[in-house]
């Protein structure tokens, strides 16, 4: 009989891709996968679409917003946690394993109240309060990056899971002497603040210095993007969504991007130089922890969102693309910094644990 997961991941694709990555490598060894989320969700449509057996949850977010919520939050929990309870008492697994999501909180109690192994996975550089919390129940404790759980923790650095194919990218080689190339991303639903200002800082530059410019504006904001391209007269190509980041990193030379721990991540693998602007909202501002790794070591730029401007982007990019050696050295740090056996590695803990 084949060797038993329930693999909790939702909300977004940075919790979604990471956790589909281990779940194949575990389908590739024989495992049965079977995935806990929420109705109507981010998972609810992908996961199915790769082959593998959802349930769902009603799950909230630990920290309640607004009063009435925080009040409703712990019967909320009690509800999701029965809920849990029922479907991990039917599927049986051998081991659970946290990646992230309003669901990981309640099916990481319930699933040490029945005594199964529990493994999580924290994808960023600060952990978030589902896992700080479930880290002290946890048979197992991985992380991204080194240190997110405080230098005495009993975590295992194992890097992100990603995609095979952008794990596989080789070292980047030298640019050669063609127009520079520029990616710009916010994610799959898109940066507002990056969706104006690249436009309006590339302007700045003279039209011989500015790169080839590919631009994912994200859902319902192409038109928007487009138009303001045209309007500062700049060339590009954009699109709503990139479906191909493989191809899409292995084209370009330098991104301008946000920081989530998976596009962190992707971009070491690929070894992409990036200038970093994280989303300012993000819980305990973890993108700009994200962004400080890369930038500490000298393969990335941080741009805080309060700092940016069209002059301020436009001196920092224009100074980049200036020193094709520098952008270079860059690549070779990040494709230096990158974990590719990342999903190799939790697939080996959660083997462990279940043995």
């Amino acid at each position: 009989m084949a060797a038993r997961i329930t693999i909790m991941a939702g909300g977004t694709g940075g919790h979604v891709f990471p956790a589909l990555a281990v779940a194949s490598e575990l389908s590739a060894r024989g495992w049965q996968i079977s995935w806990l989320g929420a109705p109507d969700s981010f998972e609810s449509r992908v996961v199915p679409s790769h082959g593998f057996e959802l349930d769902t949850i009603t799950a909230h977010r630990l920290r309640g917003e607004g009063t009435m919520a925080r009040l409703l939050a712990p019967l909320r929990l009690v509800n999701a946690m029965a809920q849990a309870w029922r479907v991990l008492r039917r599927r049986k697994p051998q081991v659970v394993l946290g990646m992230g999501g309003f669901v990981t909180a309640p099916g990481g109690v319930v699933s040490r109240l029945l005594r199964i192994p529990l493994v999580i996975h924290e994808q960023n550089a600060i952990p978030g309060m589902t896992n700080r919390l479930l880290a002290r129940i946890a048979t197992r404790v991985l992380q991204a990056f080194p240190g997110s759980f405080g230098p005495d923790g009993n975590a295992l650095t194992v890097g992100n899971p990603i995609r095979a194919e952008i794990a596989a990218m080789p070292v980047p080689a030298a640019i050669d002497q063609r127009p520079l190339r520029l990616l710009v991303f916010g994610g799959s639903l898109g940066a507002q603040a990056l969706n104006e200002t690249v436009p309006a800082a590339l302007a700045l530059i003279e039209p011989g210095a500015r790169p080839q410019v590919r631009h994912q504006a994200g859902r319902d904001k192409h038109a928007m993007t487009l138009a303001a391209y045209r309007e500062h007269e700049v060339e590009a190509d954009v699109v709503e969504f990139i479906d191909d980041m493989d191809q899409a990193y292995r084209w370009a030379d330098i991104a301008i991007c946000r920081a989530g721990a998976l596009t962190v991540s992707e971009l070491m693998a690929a070894g992409l130089p990036a200038i970093l602007v994280p989303f300012p909202f993000a819980v305990d501002d973890h993108q700009r922890v994200n962004a400080g790794f890369l930038s500490r070591s000298g393969a990335g730029r941080l741009l805080p969102q309060s700092e940016m401007t069209a002059e301020s982007l436009a001196q920092m990019l224009t100074e980049l693309l200036a020193d094709r050696e520098e952008l270079h050295a860059m690549a070779l740090r990040a494709h230096g910094l990158a974990r590719r056996d990342a999903a190799l590695r939790v697939a080996d803990v959660c083997e462990e644990v279940a043995a």
